[in-house]
């Protein structure tokens, strides 16, 4: 197994990819520290995990709250010993997040609380655990609208991925000979509730696939096994990239300089 004998913490793990990559992982050996705000989604991901006879605890926190950061990494390590991997996942899409003229300020301040925010407080507080574990795994959630933009205005949402995508590289290179790695995993266009919610209408969905050279919205589940690469041993020379797993929708917009 992949991941045997390693404690993986995950954020958002109620729904999505958070949920996914929390099955995955707790099958291939890790146990698991699923973190979300709704407690019967993170209640729920825990239930499948023991019912799949692998191992699991909720901890109910607000990611964009420093005192429920340092209490979810306090719990990992109280219950298992130790905490080997990180993954920031957590995050919203606001359904009043559009362009700089009718984006309110609360939507661009809650997004930024979330999105960005909570990575800096599971970094702060997860790292010097990964320390004591001798060196681990984290990977944050950004996404492919932090290197093209998106064609749905989302401006708060787009910035906030950019910021995680920068941070993401500067703490790749601050933590580098300390044996922990820091990669930012760039997901597409997803059929997840986050994204489904925000693209509420068949011509919003339509509007964002035909950018899509696979012509299809990608999965949870392929989101998790990049999770898992970047997570186990078969990725121990990566650090600071931007890995990007979006059906081919950047390799066709971006152009190399």
């Amino acid at each position: 197994m992949r991941l045997e004998n390693k404690v993986a913490l995950i954020t958002g793990a109620g729904n999505g990819i958070g949920r996914a990559t929390a099955l995955l992982f707790a099958a291939e050996g890790a146990k698991i520290v699923a973190v979300d705000l709704k407690d019967k989604d993170g209640l729920e991901t825990v239930k499948m995990i023991k019912e799949q006879g692998y191992s699991g605890i909720f901890v109910h926190a607000d990611v964009s709250k420093s005192a429920d950061c340092e209490h979810m990494i306090s719990e990992a390590e109280s219950t298992f010993g130790q905490l080997n991997i990180l993954f920031n996942n957590a995050g919203i899409m606001h359904d009043d997040d559009g362009d700089a003229v009718s984006t309110e300020e609360s939507v661009w301040d809650l997004t930024m609380n979330v999105n960005v925010k909570s990575v800096f407080f599971g970094c702060k507080y997860g790292i010097p655990a990964l320390r004591r574990a001798g060196g681990g795994s984290i990977i944050n959630t950004a996404s492919f609208v932090a290197l093209l933009g998106a064609a749905t205005p989302q401006l708060a949402y787009t910035a906030s991925k950019g910021a995680v995508l920068s941070m993401t590289r500067e703490l790749a290179v601050i933590h580098a000979r300390e044996n922990i790695r820091v990669n930012a995993l760039c997901p597409g266009p997803l059929r997840t509730e986050l994204l489904m919610n925000f693209l509420n209408t068949e011509a919003k969905k339509q509007r964002r696939l035909v950018h899509v050279p696979m012509g299809r919205f990608g999965e949870a589940r392929e989101i998790a096994n990049a999770v898992l690469f970047l997570a186990s041993e078969e990725s121990s020379y990566i650090t600071g990239t931007e890995f990007l797993v979006d059906g081919g929708i950047t390799a066709a917009y971006v152009t190399p300089e």
